[in-house]
């Protein structure tokens, strides 16, 4: 990697500033997107790590194959590393791979005191390892926002267009708008129908108690009528799936890349930003070979990840031992189990995302939506009931399979005004070693009665739910671990110090935009990818034409 940029990457090329969006996530690619949209010259930077060879190659014979002539040897390598307890799964992998992770303590070092939120230097982000879950935001949600559920909308039926969308006509459309205009279905698992049936049965009592529900919005190719690919039913979700049909931003980036104002350029580690005559300079490091990066361009566009975005932004700024806040949605994991069992669930071709999405209105619990996720069986299910049972597991495996038909698992999220922040704080590194950030939770005290008072709810409606918590196997997660972060530079109208105008911008830059979840001025529960996307879909609009 050169010391100084090509011609191609200096502020202008013919009169056009280059237009520089750091990170290939889900934020990265929505932001280039809408700066092409617009007539923008763009260029994405990105750490760039990747999948190991010899695993694409596995995956891609799996790929050529069909799920009956797979081999266990085949399932075992895609599953590698991946277990699961009652208190559920560490750090998900996605083909047994940890590349989404790697390299990050050696190039954005970090102490994690109680929290579980990690960065990513891989193509595509997180996008690579999430749950692919997709339900805008509601005003009622926003209220500490710039912002207006109408500012947005057009941008969420912009990402829509990048991320396809799963979906049904129903009742959750009464209050969240589903942005696709002829969206497709997967099929639902056999639980997650016989538990949609006794939802629609109570559907007036639920309502007026305040609990909305269908099937869960996903970023997932369902198969179409006249026999368009999609997915087919394998039971991977959880560890990758071998066609792709679970949208990542390496799709996108991949389509971004045949454009012809668009260039990519991978393994650059960016560490810092600054203000320049013509526009800003960005600087950094190759990856693999360490030689110094700079460009010199019109506008940045941070889109690197709340962890890495805080460190370059605080790191450019020279604000050591500055602790700045994170919020978080609170995510906690709670077993629902039905009196009925649906037979041999181990066997039934189905996906394992979320199938069904309930959202709960009530005052008397919180002023804010509370979101929940509901997933039917699949084989961490299966072999965390397994661990539970122990060396017995074998004898007592009519009992495990029993469990199974009836057990259910709902990830729930609050509101951010409901759940622990993050303290970030960046310390300079001496003698000669790197910068380091240090991130700690700091819990509220509002979280888990916010959580009992959802159990109780949900244990008064468990006849007109058809299934009951489970209150003993609840788990509350250390902070960040949902991965539902942002907030640490809020947008504001005014904006004071280290807060962000509407686009983005810290106060005092003119051509600096963060455009990542780090400006959310707070996190609602519903799902936290599909929201940023679409607002930094909305910066890089209307940031393109600026002069």
């Amino acid at each position: 990697m050169p010391n100084r940029p090509p011609e191609h990457e200096t502020a202008s090329n013919g009169g056009q500033p280059i237009h520089c969006v750091v990170g290939s996530g889900p934020t990265g690619v929505a932001c280039a997107q809408a700066l092409l949209e617009r007539g923008a010259r763009v260029r994405l930077l990105d750490g760039g790590v990747g999948l190991e060879a010899s695993r694409a190659e596995a995956i891609a014979q799996l790929r050529r194959g069909s799920p009956e002539l797979w081999t266990g040897e085949q399932l075992a390598l895609l599953k590698e590393g991946t277990k699961a307890s009652s208190k559920g799964i560490p750090l998900k992998r996605i083909y047994g791979s940890d590349y989404p992770y790697r390299e990050c303590e050696l190039h954005a070092p970090a102490d994690y005191l109680g929290v579980g939120l990690r960065p990513s230097l891989g193509r595509g982000g997180l996008s690579t390892v999430w749950g692919a879950a997709m339900l805008p935001y509601l005003d009622r949600d926003l209220d500490d926002w710039p912002l207006r559920l109408a500012d947005l909308e057009p941008h969420y039926a912009a990402v829509v267009k990048l991320t396809g969308l799963s979906a049904r006509h129903d009742g959750l459309e009464t209050r969240f708008r589903l942005y696709a205009e002829a969206p497709r279905a997967l099929e639902l698992s056999r639980q997650a129908k016989a538990l949609l049936a006794r939802l629609e049965r109570h559907r007036t009592p639920l309502a007026t108690a305040g609990v909305s529900f269908g099937q869960a919005r996903l970023a997932v190719a369902a198969p179409g009528p006249s026999g368009s690919a999609g997915c087919i039913y394998c039971g991977l979700c959880m560890y990758g799936c071998p066609y792709e049909y679970i949208y990542h931003s390496g799709d996108t980036l991949d389509r971004l890349r045949q454009h012809p104002r668009f260039s990519y350029q991978p393994d650059v580690i960016v560490t810092d930003v600054q203000a320049a005559p013509a526009g800003v300079t960005v600087k950094g490091y190759g990856r693999t070979d360490r030689a110094p990066f700079a460009a010199e361009v019109g506008r940045v566009y941070l889109a690197a990840g709340v962890i890495p975005t805080a460190q370059i932004l605080l790191r450019s700024l020279a604000l050591y031992d500055r602790t700045v806040f994170m919020k978080d949605s609170q995510y906690f994991l709670l077993p629902l189990a039905s009196p009925r069992g649906i037979g041999d669930v181990r066997r039934e071709r189905l996906h394992t995302l979320s199938q069904l999405f309930l959202e709960i209105d009530d005052a008397r619990i919180s002023p804010y939506t509370v979101h929940l996720q509901v997933y039917s069986y699949n084989d961490l299910i299966g072999q965390a009931i397994g661990n539970l049972l122990g060396p017995l597991r074998r004898r007592l495996d009519f009992l495990a399979r029993a469990l199974e038909s009836r057990l259910l698992i709902v990830q729930g999220y609050l509101h951010s005004a409901h759940s622990s922040q993050i303290a970030v704080t960046l310390k300079q590194g001496t003698a000669g070693q790197p910068d380091r950030l240090r991130l700690e939770a700091r819990p509220s005290r509002q979280t888990r009665p916010m959580i009992r008072r959802i159990l109780g709810k949900l244990l008064r409606h468990g006849g007109q739910l058809g299934a009951w918590p489970l209150p003993p196997m609840l788990q509350v997660a250390e902070a960040g671990r949902g991965f539902h972060c942002g907030g640490t530079f809020p947008m504001r109208r005014q904006p004071g110090a280290l807060e962000t105008d509407l686009l983005g911008r810290p106060a005092g830059w003119e051509r600096l935009h963060l455009v990542d979840a780090s400006v959310l001025p707070s996190i609602p529960a519903t799902t936290i990818t599909f929201s940023a996307m679409a607002n930094a879909h909305r910066i890089g609009w209307e940031a393109a034409t600026l002069a």
